[in-house]
């Protein structure tokens, strides 16, 4: 039981660092950047579920709080988060539980990994709105209309991607026994 939980402790820390990987990639677009933050985020509740994929971003939010470059473009520090992109960071912890949650409920099939990632692509675009509304003082239209309704489109495609190979890469690492499908009872 105690290697077991170790075991889901460090794949939570892995899963911190792919996150931070993964939000080096971005694609330049006129009005907004494509990051690879939101579909490791994705990825992460749906191979780890609500507790483990949830403590692996925070992990990830800790490690740029500090100042170490995880953040998309490298970036990093208190003033990231106190930021206009914020938001969305702190999203991601709450995305990761919400999407491991339905996942545990409902089961980790194709199906509801979709329908968890888009729940989760939402729960990020309304803490990213909250917080741009407050840091920019705009009111709420103007927030929606900047802070998520860009990421609409890109996002669903980083959704169903993040449920495809998520859900693909839970399978692989049950059958190879690396992960188990039940996590261990924290005490």
């Amino acid at each position: 039981m105690r290697n077991e939980r170790l075991r889901w402790l460090l794949l939570s820390a892995i899963f911190a660092a792919v996150t931070a990987v993964l939000s080096q990639l971005t694609i330049p677009l006129p009005l907004i950047p494509i990051t690879g933050q939101t579909l490791a985020v994705g990825l992460t509740a749906t191979i780890l579920g609500s507790r483990y994929g949830t403590l692996a971003l925070l992990i990830y939010v800790l490690l740029g709080a500090v100042g170490l470059p995880v953040f998309s473009e490298a970036s990093g520090g208190l003033q990231v988060l106190a930021g206009k992109t914020g938001g969305y960071i702190f999203g991601f912890i709450a995305t990761a539980y919400v999407t491991g949650l339905y996942l545990e409920k409902f089961g980790f099939t194709l199906k509801h990994a979709v329908v968890a990632n888009v729940i989760g692509m939402f729960v990020t675009l309304a803490f990213g709105c909250v917080q741009l509304k407050y840091v920019l003082d705009i009111p709420w239209d103007k927030a929606i209309a900047f802070g998520a309704t860009p990421f609409l489109v890109v996002g669903v495609i980083k959704a169903v991607l993040a449920a495809l190979i998520g859900i693909k890469v839970r399978e692989r690492l049950i059958a190879s026994r690396l992960l188990r499908a039940e996590q261990p009872v924290a005490r």
